[in-house]
C-alpha cells in the first residue's frame, strides 16, 4: 500500500505517541495481513497496563496496580471501574470475558481501552454498548464484541479517536456509529475493522473531518459495509464486503448526504479509496444525495444483487480501474430534486451485465472494456 504524504505523517505521529504512552507493544504496518493482525491481537494486555479486569462469570476483579478497585459478580461494573480508575494517558486491559447486558461502557478523554476478552452486549435503545462522546485522544487498540447491540460502538464530538483491531461478531444491531445530530469529529483513524452479522450497517459515519480507514471487512450484514456521510478529507484503504445489504439499496461502500462536499460548498477531490471488493448482497458502490469529491482507485465487484455501481446526483467522482462481473447494472442516474450528476470518469472492465446512463449526466466520461452491453449518452 502506498501512503500519501498526509497519511505517512499521521502514521508516524500516531505511532510515536503510542510508543511514548506505552500503549502498544509493537508497530505493525496497516493492512499487513491476517498473520500480523493475529500477532497484534495476541499483544492485547501485554506490558504493564495501569489497570486490569480479570476473572470469569460471577467473580471479577479490577485492579489499578496492586490496588483492588472492584470485586464482584457484575462484569459491566468491573469494566467501568477499570475505565474510571485510570487517568488520561493511561491504559486499562480487560482480560476477562463476560456480558454487560443492555448497558453502556463509557470511555473518557485520553484513555486507552483494550478489550482482550470477549464482551457480550445487549440492546440499549439509542445507545452504544461502548461510547466515547465529546472526547479527545481515546484509543481502542483491541476489541472483541458479540451480541445484538443497538450500536456496538457509538461516537460523536471526538478528536483524535483511534480504533485498532476491532472484531464485532454480532447477531444483529449496528456495528460502529458516528451520530448524525451531534458535534463534528476530527482526525479519526480506524485500522482493521471486522463486522459480521449486523442487522444494519457495519460502519456508519457522520460529520468527520479527517478520516483514515485502513480496512473494513463486512460479512453478512443487513445494510452497508462502510457508509460515509457528510464527511470530508477522507482516505480508505480497503472495503471488502460479502453478502452486504442483500435485498436493499445499500452497498458495500456508500457515500451519501453531501459526503465529500467541502465547507465552501465545492466538490474538489478530498475523498480517496484504494479498493472496493464486493460479492453478492445488494449494491457494490453507491454515491448518492449530493455526495462526491471522490476517487476510487480500483473495484472488484461480482454478483451484486442490486446495481453493481450506482452514481446518482454525485459530483466529481472517478473510478480509475477494476472489474464488474455479473450482477446488477452499472448505472449513472439522477433524481429530479437534486442537481444533475456531473463530472464523472469511469474506467472499467464490465462483463456479463449492462452499463446504462439515464438520464444523461453532465460531463460523464466512460472508458469501458468487456462484453457488457452499453446504453450511455
Amino acid at each position: 500500500m502506498t501512503l500519501t504524504p498526509r497519511r505517512r505523517i499521521r502514521l508516524a505521529i500516531a505511532t510515536a505517541a503510542a510508543l511514548v504512552a506505552g500503549t502498544i507493544a509493537a508497530v505493525t504496518l496497516p493492512n499487513a495481513g491476517a498473520e500480523n493482525a493475529a500477532v497484534a491481537q495476541a499483544a492485547c494486555g501485554s506490558g504493564s497496563p495501569h489497570a486490569t479486569v480479570t476473572g470469569s462469570s460471577g467473580a471479577y476483579t479490577t485492579k489499578e496496580g496492586s490496588t483492588t478497585v472492584y470485586s464482584g459478580s457484575d462484569y459491566r461494573a468491573a469494566v467501568q471501574a477499570g475505565v474510571d480508575t485510570i487517568s488520561s494517558g493511561q491504559r486499562v486491559a480487560v482480560m476477562a470475558s463476560g456480558s454487560i447486558g443492555a448497558n453502556t461502557i463509557t470511555i473518557g478523554s485520553g484513555k486507552t481501552f483494550e478489550g482482550c476478552g470477549t464482551i457480550n452486549v445487549g440492546n440499549r435503545s439509542g445507545r452504544g454498548a461502548i461510547e466515547a462522546i465529546n472526547t479527545t485522544n481515546v484509543y481502542i487498540p483491541y476489541l472483541k464484541m458479540t451480541g445484538n447491540p443497538y450500536f456496538g460502538l457509538r461516537f460523536s464530538g471526538t478528536t483524535g479517536l483511534r480504533l485498532g483491531d476491532i472484531d464485532l461478531t454480532l447477531s444483529g444491531g449496528l456495528g460502529i456509529r458516528f451520530d448524525r445530530d451531534a458535534a463534528w469529529n476530527y482526525e479519526v483513524r480506524m485500522d482493521d475493522i471486522y463486522v459480521s452479522g449486523a442487522g444494519s450497517h457495519a460502519v456508519e459515519t457522520w460529520n468527520i473531518d479527517g478520516l483514515d480507514v485502513y480496512k473494513v471487512v463486512a460479512r453478512d450484514v443487513g445494510e452497508s459495509g462502510l457508509l460515509i456521510q457528510n464527511s470530508r478529507n477522507v482516505w480508505v484503504g480497503l472495503v471488502d464486503g460479502s453478502n452486504v445489504g442483500a435485498g436493499t439499496g445499500y452497498a458495500t461502500l456508500r457515500f451519501a448526504n453531501n459526503n465529500g462536499q467541502l465547507a465552501n460548498g465545492s466538490y474538489n477531490t478530498n475523498v480517496w479509496v484504494d479498493k472496493v471488493v464486493s460479492r453478492g448482497g445488494g449494491r457494490g458502490v453507491f454515491c448518492v444525495s449530493q455526495s462526491g469529491g471522490a476517487v476510487i482507485r480500483s473495484v472488484d465487484l461480482a454478483s451484486n444483487g442490486n446495481n453493481a455501481i450506482l452514481i446518482e446526483n454525485c459530483y466529481n467522482l472517478s473510478i480509475e480501474s477494476g472489474t464488474v462481473n455479473g450482477g446488477g447494472e452499472v448505472r449513472v442516474a439522477a433524481r429530479s430534486e437534486f442537481p444533475n450528476t456531473r463530472d464523472v470518469w469511469i474506467t472499467l472492465t464490465v462483463n456479463n451485465t449492462s452499463v446504462r446512463e439515464s438520464p444523461c449526466g453532465d460531463n460523464v466520461n466512460w472508458y469501458l472494456s468487456g462484453n457488457g452491453s452499453r446504453n450511455v449518452c
